[in-house]
C-alpha cells in the first residue's frame, strides 16, 4: 500500500494540510488501510526531501498546507503508469502458517484450514454486506465509487483465498490417501511424507 503515492493523488487536487490528507485517504479507502497523522506527516517529510512537494502557506485556520511539485507529478504519472509488481510478493501470513504447519507435531493441518475457511468467509459476507449497502444508491461522487472499486477487491480476494483453501484441504486428503497405500521408502520430502502419513492415520480415525 503506496501511502506516499496515495497522498501525491490527493494532492494533485490541491493544497492540503495533514490532518485533511488523512481524512480524504481514508474516505477513498473506507478506512480499509486507516492511516494515524503521524504516519501522514512523516511521509510529508519525505516527499518534502525529495522535491516532490513543497509548503505553500497557511489555510485561515493556521493549518500548513501542502502542494505537488513537478517532480511530484511526475512521479504520479509515473506511479499510474507502472504495474504492480506481483513478481517479489509480500510475506503472506496464511501461507507461511500452512507452510509451517505440514508435519507439525501436535498440529491437525485440517483443523487450521477449517478455521481459516470459516473467518474467510464471514469476512467476504461482510464485505458483500458493505457492498449492497453502497449500490442502494448510485454512487454519488469519486469517494463513493473509489470505495466501491476496493470493497470488490476485497470480495475477489476473500473468494480467491477460500479457493485456495478448498484447493490445499483436497490436496492434502489426496497425499493421505497415497501415504496410506505406499510403501514408506516412497520419495518425496521427509516432512510432506510424515504430514501425508499423518493425516491419513486421522482421516481413517475421523470415518
Amino acid at each position: 500500500m503506496s501511502i506516499r503515492h496515495g497522498l501525491l493523488a490527493l494532492l494533485e487536487r490541491g493544497p492540503r494540510y495533514g490532518s485533511q490528507l488523512r481524512t480524504e485517504f481514508e474516505s477513498r479507502t473506507g478506512s480499509t488501510w486507516p492511516l494515524n497523522v503521524g504516519q501522514v506527516y512523516t511521509t510529508l517529510s519525505r516527499l518534502e526531501r525529495d522535491g516532490m512537494i513543497v509548503q505553500e502557506g497557511a489555510d485561515d485556520a493556521g493549518h500548513d498546507l501542502y502542494a505537488i511539485t513537478e517532480d511530484g507529478r511526475t512521479e504520479l504519472r509515473t506511479w499510474f503508469e507502472t504495474p504492480v509488481d506481483r513478481t517479489n510478493p509480500p510475506r503472506d501470513e496464511l501461507a507461511i502458517k500452512l507452510a509451517m504447519a505440514v508435519g507439525a507435531p501436535g498440529v491437525d493441518i485440517r483443523d487450521v484450514i477449517q478455521s481459516q475457511r470459516h473467518h474467510t468467509l464471514k469476512a467476504m459476507q461482510d464485505y458483500t454486506r458493505l457492498k449492497a449497502q453502497a449500490l442502494a444508491d448510485v454512487p454519488a461522487n469519486r469517494d463513493e465509487v473509489a470505495w466501491l472499486l476496493v470493497v470488490e477487491q476485497l470480495i475477489f480476494q476473500a473468494e480467491a483465498e477460500a479457493r485456495w483453501l478448498d484447493h490445499c484441504e483436497s490436496r492434502l486428503v489426496r497425499l493421505a490417501e497415497a501415504a496410506a497405500t505406499e510403501p514408506s521408502a516412497e520419495p518425496g520430502p521427509a516432512a510432506t511424507r510424515g504430514a501425508a502419513r499423518a493425516l491419513a492415520g486421522r482421516t481413517r480415525s475421523r470415518r
